[in-house]
C-alpha cells in the first residue's frame, strides 16, 4: 500500500510513518512545512503528485487554549483542512483516515461515550474538530474517523514528556484530579489506524466513526503519579499536588469525563486496546532508550 501521511513529524504522524514502513508500505510523509492542509489547491496537487492508495490525516491544530484565542485558525486547520483532503480523496477514488477527539463531547456523561452519542463541544477546539468530522463524512463515504483522547508518545510535545522534565528539574507539580479519561499511546493509536485501514480496504467493512483509546481510565493526577513512579531516571520530585480544574483558570473549558467506548472498534477490526499503564511503560522505555543514545553520541 502507498499512503500519504499529513502531520508526519508530530507524535501521531511520526508513528504512522514508522509503523507503515515496518509493514512494508510505501509512505509519502508530509509535515506542515511541506503541506498546509488548509490550502485546497495545495492539497489537490499533493495528492495528485503522490498518487497514494490512501491518506492518513494526522495534521491538526491541537493547542486547546490557543484555539479559544484563534478560533478562525483552528477552524481552518481542523475543519477546512480535512474537508479539502476528503474532497481530494473522493476525486482520486481513495479512502481517508482522519483523527478526532474526546473534546467533541461535553464530558457530562456517566458512562463511556459511544460513537453514535450526540456531540456537544464546549469550546472552539472541540467545535473545530466536530466540524472537521462532518466535513469528512459529507465529502466521502470511504472514510475512517478515529476519535481518541489524552495522546502521548515519543515524539512531539505531550503530558508525559512535560511531567518527566519538570520532575527531573525539581519543579513543583500541581495536577488536576477531577478530569477522567484514558491515556492513549500514539504508537497504539497508529497501529489501530493502520489495522483499520487495511481491514476496510480488504473487506469493504469498517468505514465510519470509531473510538480508540487505551483500556482503563484515570485522572491527570493519577497519570502523572504513574509517570513519575515508572520513570527510568531519577526524579527530584515525587509528590504531586492534587488540584481542581478551576484552580488553573485556563481559557478553554475541558470535558470532565472523557472516557470513550471502544466496543465498535474491537467488534469491527478485532483489535483490543492494551491497558494504558502497559502502553505508558513502553513509551517510557523508548524515551529512556532515546535519551541514552543521545548521551552516548
Amino acid at each position: 500500500m502507498r499512503v500519504l501521511v499529513t502531520g508526519a513529524r508530530g507524535q501521531l504522524g511520526s508513528e504512522l510513518v514508522r509503523q507503515a514502513l515496518q509493514r512494508g508500505w510505501v509512505v509519502v510523509p508530509l509535515a506542515h512545512a511541506d503541506l498546509n492542509i488548509g490550502d485546497r489547491d495545495a492539497v489537490g496537487r499533493a495528492i495528485e503528485t503522490a498518487k497514494p492508495s490512501a491518506v492518513l490525516n494526522a495534521a491538526a491544530y491541537t493547542h486547546v487554549d490557543d484555539a479559544e484565542r484563534n478560533p478562525d485558525e483552528a477552524m481552518r486547520v481542523n475543519a477546512e483542512g480535512p474537508r479539502a483532503l476528503a474532497l481530494a480523496c473522493r476525486e482520486e477514488g481513495i479512502p481517508i483516515v482522519h483523527f478526532s477527539t474526546d473534546y467533541i463531547f461535553d464530558g457530562r456523561s456517566s458512562r463511556p461515550y459511544r460513537p453514535d452519542d450526540p456531540p456537544s463541544p464546549l469550546g472552539a477546539y472541540g467545535r473545530s474538530k466536530w466540524e472537521g468530522e462532518r466535513a469528512v463524512v459529507e465529502a466521502t463515504e470511504r472514510h475512517i474517523i478515529l476519535r481518541t483522547a489524552w495522546v502521548f508518545g515519543v515524539q512531539g510535545h505531550n503530558f508525559v514528556k512535560s511531567i518527566l522534565r519538570r520532575a527531573r528539574e525539581g519543579e513543583r507539580l500541581r495536577v488536576v484530579d477531577d478530569q477522567v479519561g484514558s491515556p492513549t499511546s500514539a504508537g497504539d493509536l497508529a497501529h489501530a489506524a493502520l489495522t483499520a485501514l487495511k481491514h476496510a480496504r480488504d473487506t469493504g467493512v469498517g468505514w465510519g466513526v470509531h473510538h480508540f483509546v487505551n483500556a482503563g481510565q484515570t485522572t491527570w493526577h493519577g497519570f502523572a503519579e504513574r509517570i513519575v513512579a515508572r520513570a527510568h531516571t531519577p526524579m527530584l520530585v515525587h509528590e504531586i499536588e492534587r488540584i481542581a480544574s478551576a484552580d488553573l483558570d485556563l481559557p478553554a473549558p475541558r470535558p470532565m469525563y472523557s472516557v470513550l467506548d471502544t466496543t465498535s472498534y474491537l467488534e469491527t477490526f478485532g483489535l483490543a486496546p492494551r491497558p494504558w499503564e502497559v502502553a505508558l511503560d513502553d513509551v517510557l522505555e523508548r524515551l529512556h532508550g532515546t535519551e541514552v543514545a543521545v548521551a552516548h553520541g
